[in-house]
This record gives structure tokens, C-alpha cells and sequence, in this order.
């Protein structure tokens, strides 16, 4: 007889092949070459040797799928047929299943493969160990805050993301014929009526920012840092981008002679291409970095993928270890103490351009954000990025510490 499996082997395991867990269930996990996992139940009816699918981890755990192989083994003991059980129960759908299914229909719509995990674990994480095993067609208002109260005050953000994504699915049963009448996910007139406003809940959480009277001394301190994750925080922080834009920045979105660097519409947050005007020093920094044949990497780890998220949170972590332990404060977001980290560049730089009078709309672009209505954004035809580069070279300046000390007036800021 086989020996059982694990759990934590079933969520690990990668190598093709199939594997087959001991208790005389028949059940067996089956990994393709892709890495792609099933359950299968090898099982006899009416003298005829088949196989039973019960469906994928992780969203059908070890011990769901023991649980259904059992079943399926009583079914067959008291003279039934699960096949043609099935086949009468062909038009409803488990919660678990129409998860899976959906996840499959949208995965093109996900500007990466974090964000689609992201969707399919909160779901799988929260939702479908309560109400996974249930018919979509069963589920009502009631068990859709058996998913959602646990969690709704102490994390509200994540049960807010958990509703919508719940919504999305039993929206998605309805108009594919598995359910019928209202969506009990629905927050509008159903669910705000039964929980707290996120507004009254969530406190904003903002990324701890560099102090603007720490910037320059924070610069120099990073300018004397060597390797791929100290030059990949200073290109963020020349341009105040997002480290996601420009850990997978490549060679091909760079002309060094206009000194524009171009950020496909598939990797930015809003799903629009952006322009960034390289200042003197930021395509300085690009010429200084010499290729790899063998990526287009601009900012590669030693295994030639794109650099990870902690590779620059790291590098300031350091930065700020090392001031301490000279004997100085760090480098503190002056609003709440926190040790600054790469994204809360992007305040800094805000700050700055608030402090020196530049243009909202201006600075907004810069940090390829959404500004105006939408018939704003329909008239204008330019996004200032002439204008931006002086911005950002007088930026550049600043840290540096050669900023001129008369303040530019380019219109009034608006806060």
C-alpha cells in the first residue's frame, strides 16, 4: 500500500508524475510537466475500471480531496453510480470549481502574475474553506458574511478586496447559467446596509517617506554604494518611480539619444503608456551600466531574473542601520517615524515639488498618476514632458545639494 501523503508535500511538489496516497481510496495527485497538480480517484463501477477527477490544489486541499474520494466510495458501496450522479447534478457548480474557473477566464486581464495570485489567494485563502464545498446556486446572503465578518474589522482592506472578488464570481455564475437571482455579494444596497463603511474603518497606511532635510544626505550616502540593487534605487529616486517600473525595466523602452525612457501600458498600475524624461544624471546612471548578452535587463540579479522588491527595501534598510550606527538618526518619515522605505520616495519628491512651486498636474505626470476628469484628460494632447525633464534635472540638483536657493514659481499648488 502506498504511503500516505503530506500536506506540505502536495504543496510543494513539482517534479512530473503521479502520486499516490495510501488508505485504499484510490486517490492519486497527478503533476504534468507545466507543474499544473489534479486529483484523480482510480475507482471500479459496474465491473469498470475509471477515474474520477475531484478537482485542483489548492483549492481542493489533501483533506478535501480524501473526504470526497470517501464519499465517492460509499456511493459506490450502496450500489450508485457517482458518474451518473454527476451527470444529474450536471448544471451546478461548486463555489471551489466556479473560483477555478473564473481565475482561468480573467488571468488575461492581470497586469502580472503577483496580481493574479494575489486574486486567487484571498479567495482561496478566505472564501473557500467556508463556502467552497457549497453549490453556487446555494449561496445566500448569510454565508456570504460567514466569510467576511471574521475579518471585516481587523482587516478591512484585504475583506473589502475578498467582497468584490466574491461578487465577480457569483456574478460570473449568474450569467453563465449556475445561479439565479440577486448576487448576495453585492455591496451596494445589500451588504453596506449589514457591515461598517470601509471609510469608517481603514486608516490609510502610507509608505514611510524620506524626510526632505535627510535627502541629501541620504543621496550621498547612496551614491557611494556599489552593486545592481544601490544603482537600481538610484535610478528610482533620480526619476520617482515605482520599483516594479523599474526593477523590469529594459533595454528596449530606453532611447538614450531623445533621453526618454518608455513604460509599455502592460506594466504600469494605470494600464496607459508613460513617458519619463531621463535627467543628465539618470541617463549617466543607465550608460554607466555595462549590458548583459544574455538579458534585457537593465537591472538583473545574479540569476538573471529582475531584481526582488526586498533586493532595494534592503539596501535602505541597510543605509539606515549604518546612519544609526555612526551615531545619527536614520532616515525617519518625519509624519510617523518610520524608517523610510523605495516607495516613499515618490513623497519626497512630491514634497519638493510642492516646496519649490511646481506645477500640481506637472509633478502628478511625473509620478503617472490620474489627473483631471475625464474630459480634461481627453482635450490635453501633451504630457509637459519637456518640461518635466527641467523638473527633474533641477530634482536631481537638489540632491545633489547645487540646487539654486530661489524658489521656482510655475503656477499655484494645489494640495
Amino acid at each position: 500500500m502506498a504511503k500516505k501523503l503530506t500536506a506540505a508535500f502536495v504543496n510543494t511538489v513539482t517534479t512530473a508524475g503521479k502520486y499516490y496516497d495510501g488508505g485504499g481510496l484510490g486517490l492519486c495527485l497527478r503533476v504534468d510537466k507545466t507543474g499544473y497538480k489534479r486529483w484523480v480517484q482510480r475507482v471500479r463501477v459496474n465491473g469498470r475500471q475509471r477515474d474520477l477527477g475531484l478537482g485542483a490544489p489548492p483549492v481542493v486541499t489533501l483533506a478535501g480531496a480524501r473526504e470526497q474520494a470517501l464519499e465517492h466510495k460509499r456511493i459506490i458501496a450502496r450500489g450508485d453510480d457517482p458518474f451518473a450522479l454527476r451527470r444529474e447534478k450536471r448544471n451546478s457548480l461548486l463555489f471551489s470549481d466556479a473560483v477555478q474557473m473564473v481565475f482561468e477566464e480573467k488571468r488575461p486581464e492581470f497586469r502580472n502574475e503577483k496580481h493574479a495570485k494575489q486574486w486567487f489567494s484571498t479567495l482561496n485563502g478566505y472564501a473557500v474553506p467556508k463556502i467552497g464545498n457549497l453549490s453556487v446556486d446555494e449561496i445566500g446572503l448569510q454565508d456570504v458574511l460567514r466569510v467576511l465578518k471574521p475579518i471585516w474589522q481587523e482587516k478591512n482592506p484585504t475583506a473589502k478586496r475578498l467582497q468584490q472578488r466574491m461578487e465577480v464570481v457569483l456574478t460570473w455564475a449568474t450569467v453563465s447559467g449556475y445561479r439565479q437571482g440577486d448576487n448576495p455579494a453585492r455591496w451596494a444596497g445589500n451588504l453596506s446596509e449589514l457591515l461598517a463603511k470601509p471609510s469608517k474603518i481603514a486608516k490609510p497606511v502610507h509608505h514611510p517617506a524620506l524626510s526632505l532635510n535627510d535627502a541629501q544626505r541620504w543621496w550621498t550616502a547612496l551614491k557611494d554604494r556599489d552593486g545592481m540593487g544601490a544603482l537600481a534605487l538610484k535610478f528610482l529616486a533620480l526619476n520617482a518611480s515605482r520599483s516594479g517600473e523599474v526593477r523590469q525595466m529594459t533595454w528596449n523602452e530606453v532611447d538614450l539619444t531623445s533621453g526618454v525612457w518608455t513604460i509599455p501600458a502592460s506594466r504600469m498600475k494605470a494600464g496607459k503608456e508613460h513617458r519619463i524624461p531621463l535627467s543628465n544624471a539618470a541617463a549617466n546612471l543607465l550608460n554607466s551600466i555595462e549590458r548583459n548578452s544574455k538579458t534585457d535587463l537593465v537591472f538583473y540579479s545574479s540569476s538573471l531574473k529582475p531584481l526582488s522588491d526586498m533586493t532595494l527595501s534592503a539596501t535602505m534598510k541597510r543605509m539606515h542601520k549604518s546612519d544609526l550606527d555612526a551615531g545619527g538618526n536614520g532616515y525617519l518619515d518625519a509624519t510617523n517615524g518610520g524608517a523610510a522605505v523605495p516607495h516613499g520616495l515618490r513623497s519626497t519628491f512630491r514634497d519638493w515639488a510642492a516646496e519649490r512651486g511646481y506645477e500640481r498636474d506637472m509633478a502628478e505626470l511625473q509620478l503617472a498618476h490620474v489627473v483631471g476628469s475625464d474630459v480634461e484628460r481627453a482635450y490635453r494632447r501633451t504630457d509637459m514632458i519637456e518640461r518635466r525633464r527641467a523638473m527633474m534635472d533641477a530634482w536631481q540638483r537638489f540632491l545633489d545639494g547645487a540646487e539654486e536657493q530661489k524658489i521656482i514659481s510655475m503656477g499655484r499648488v494645489q494640495t
